[in-house]
């Protein structure tokens, strides 16, 4: 009689591989194997019933999962399948639907971001730029590709000497530092992480940039009664961490101290239709975080009288960031194990790994929307950048 794993792991056939369990080996699909899971520990039925996510992600961690061979090739080849995963939301509903309130996603991306500047230094560029890089050309390195991103960026918001930009969640910095240093621009940031608004305060300081740029420990929810106002407003790899039920609120935030006419350029995660996430994503690497879908986006803003100029897919480029970040990771694992137990790092492995191939595998996308504020017929007619 098969196991019950194996009996539940048939589903899984696109693509064919083989499974190693109490000394058998088990074929799931047709043809060759592309790669080998070997279970050190069977998974119970209700635990992979309950979320397969998080039963196999768990598996893996505590290293009772190992994959031979390449992690992410195995990967690419399972996670398309994604959609076949099973999960009990009314089990879950704890961790599916946290809190939106502010005392709640601070502590969710404190529990992210704050785990050490030295950590992400590791593994980064030396942008320092935890979001999506832009490859314009194949041979691009991962930091060219940061640099490139954020020219490209700030080329998309049309910017001018002495205009003002704020930069919602403004990671450690390197955005702000650029426009201040190319187009002269008054720039403020605001983080929720305090190892973020402590480096981007020491690199403004570095950069004899006092007089351009400032950045502020602010939630995005207190941007309308702060008395600001700005000609740009820019906000890359945040609009995940905002949960569904604010998204209005959010674009209503944004609309508050964007000027008429204004700017907006919105970088973010995507999907094509709107799910509550994945709960090993949610459990152990962004707790709360939702990935919003292009169209509910597009809504939100029509509501406030964005009108949008331009959307672009940067999918592919995320996928590639991922596997540079994976590899650096790779590098320097030695120093990482004086930082953190093995079951961290396996978890931190799965997760830039796992991303890499759900976005090679068009489970999720990366788009930037770029919007003015109500009617501006003086931005440029043409794709300019």
């Amino acid at each position: 009689m098969k196991h019950l794993l194996i009996t539940f792991l048939q589903k899984f056939t696109d693509y064919p591989f083989k499974v190693i369990l109490d000394g058998k080996e088990y074929f799931i699909g047709q043809g060759t194997p592309e790669f080998t899971v070997h279970f050190k520990k069977p998974i119970s039925r209700s635990r992979l019933l309950t979320s397969t996510s998080l039963a196999l992600g768990e598996a893996y961690m505590d290293g009772d999962l190992e994959i031979e061979g390449d992690l992410y090739y195995a990967l690419d080849h399972f996670l398309g399948q994604l959609g076949k995963f099973s999960t009990n939301e009314s089990a879950l509903k704890k961790l599916m639907h946290t809190s939106v309130s502010k005392k709640n996603q601070q502590k969710e991306v404190t529990s992210h971001y704050d785990i050490g500047n030295d950590f992400y230094q590791l593994w980064l560029d030396e942008t320092m730029s935890y979001s999506c890089g832009y490859f314009k050309h194949p041979e691009d390195t991962l930091y060219q590709a940061q640099v490139n991103k954020a020219d490209y960026l700030l080329q998309k918001l049309n910017l001018k000497e002495g205009m003002s930009l704020l930069d919602i969640g403004c990671g450690w910095g390197f955005l702000l530092i650029e426009a201040a240093k190319k187009y002269k621009i008054k720039g403020m940031g605001i983080t929720l992480s305090k190892e973020q608004f402590e480096a981007f305060n020491r690199r403004i300081h570095i950069e004899d940039l006092e007089d351009s740029l400032t950045v502020e420990l602010m939630d995005y929810r207190d941007l309308p009664k702060s008395g600001y106002s700005f000609d740009r407003v820019v906000s890359v790899g945040m609009a995940e961490h905002v949960g569904r039920p604010n998204y209005q609120l959010f674009i209503d935030c944004v609309n508050a101290i964007l000027k008429e006419g204004g700017v907006f350029l919105l970088h973010f995660i995507s999907a094509l239709k709107e799910h509550a996430g994945d709960p090993w994503i949610r459990k152990y690497i962004f707790p709360g975080g939702t990935v919003p879908s292009l169209r509910e986006m597009l809504s939100c803003m029509a509501e406030d009288n964005f009108h949008t100029m331009d959307v672009e897919n940067l999918r592919l480029h995320y996928n590639k960031t991922l596997l540079c970040w994976a590899d650096n990771f790779h590098k320097h694992i030695e120093e990482e194990r004086r930082m953190f137990d093995e079951r961290f790092l396996r978890m931190w492995d799965l997760y830039l790994n796992s991303c890499a191939a759900t976005f090679h595998n068009g489970i999720i996308d990366l788009h930037q929307i770029l919007a003015t504020k109500g009617i501006n017929n003086d931005f440029p007619m043409v794709r300019w950048y």
